[in-house]
């Protein structure tokens, strides 16, 4: 492994302190999550994204608009975006606004197109104008690959693709950005720009229709069932905090001068991390203990949906020294006691989501990343 590899936090305080970092989708789930680990590291950050699509949301909950310089504005259109931008200029661009969920884009696959490929190309022909630019991370998706239903999971250098709107705009993602970095940012002393790939990810603050954690939640706390559509499919499965460490990674290997991190990168689980939904729904159960989540089972599987999924990471973990902190069920006890304390209308979620990220950069990757950390009410609590 490279010298000045692997997850080193204090490295990342150095890194990231002080500089200016624009990341676009700040109002969604990821981006809250990342906007403020960025906010804790020192970085000045700037947001653009449409307002919050959900009530409640992370964004409000945290209320990063109090924390970080947060703007709206759409990515879909270039004038709107100059106008939210209005002449920003920025170290590192983290690219996270995106139409992210599978079924939205099926009934809307024009937007999903709009968003996720033009959009793409809108926010990286405004980063040419930026005289202090580093550095450019692009996020898509796991499901940018061309998926043959293997049992073994995809490296970068598998085909991209897609047989439906969402992930074959994914696949479009990473080919405007490699058309971007080869055409405008391959001279020396140019910017460099990274793609970075992520499975199904979830963590307290998620409250998206049809995705799996958010619709258990939203159904334990009404005190009804979850139908589950698709139980026997497989996805590779993470706490959210698990890719983003990795694409601060990246993003400080681009920072760092680092040429050879100007590529894809994938940040899947551990095998033991990649299940089917029917055990993700059990682990989830087990996590909430009594008057925990009941299922229900709806006709048939979803034809758009894949149903077998998995990433290879060993690129990451040779190179960047990256690697999962958080088994499965550390991950989900860490998501249940976030919703609850939300839920119990009694902690400074703030505090309690800087928290649960002190305490997952805290472990070490041989334990899991369990440490334990004060929390706002004083108690400690075991975080993994």
């Amino acid at each position: 492994m490279p010298e000045g590899t692997g997850f080193d936090p204090a490295r990342l305080r150095d890194r990231f302190a002080g500089r200016r970092v624009l990341l676009t989708g700040h109002s969604g789930f990821k981006g809250g999550w990342l906007a403020l680990w960025l906010k804790q590291l020192g970085a000045h950050v700037t947001g653009i994204s449409l307002p919050p699509a959900t009530t409640p949301s992370l964004h409000d909950v945290l209320g990063l608009g109090r924390l970080i310089d947060g703007r709206f504005g759409d990515i879909r259109d270039e004038a709107d975006y100059a106008r939210a931008l209005d002449g920003l200029d920025a170290d590192l661009v983290i690219h996270m606004a995106a139409n992210a969920i599978v079924r939205q884009c099926h009934q809307s696959p024009v937007e999903a197109y709009r968003t996720n490929v033009v959009g793409t190309a809108v926010v990286l022909d405004a980063a040419r104008a930026m005289p202090s630019l580093k550095g450019i991370v692009v996020v898509t998706s796991d499901k940018c690959y061309e998926n043959h239903e293997w049992p073994w999971g995809y490296r970068e250098s598998d085909a991209l693709g897609g047989k439906d709107p969402y992930s074959s705009s994914k696949a479009g993602t990473e080919l405007v950005a490699s058309a971007f970095r080869r055409s405008y940012f391959a001279a020396p002393g140019a910017p460099l720009l990274a793609t970075v790939r992520a499975g199904n990810v979830f963590g307290g603050g998620d409250w998206a229709a049809d995705r799996l954690i958010p619709d258990i939640v939203r159904a334990t706390l009404a005190g009804s069932p979850t139908l589950i559509r698709n139980p026997n499919s497989t996805r590779p499965w993470q706490h959210v905090l698990e890719p983003l460490s990795g694409y601060l990674m990246v993003a400080d290997a681009l920072l760092a001068g680092r040429a050879g991190a100007a590529t894809a990168w994938n940040f899947g689980p551990d095998a033991d991390g990649t299940v089917d939904v029917a055990r993700m729904t059990g682990l989830m159960a087990e996590a909430w203990g009594p008057g925990g989540p009941t299922f229900h089972y709806g006709p048939g599987g979803d034809s758009r949906e894949a149903g077998l999924l998995a990433l290879d990471s060993a690129k990451a973990r040779a190179e960047l020294g990256w690697r999962p902190r958080l088994a499965l069920p550390q991950a989900l006890d860490m998501t249940v006691d976030w919703y609850r304390r939300w839920a119990s209308g009694a902690t400074d979620m703030t505090e309690f989501t800087l928290a649960q990220i002190d305490a997952f950069a805290g472990g070490s990757a041989a334990d899991g990343g369990a440490s334990a950390v004060s929390l706002p009410d004083g108690g400690l609590q075991q975080c993994a």
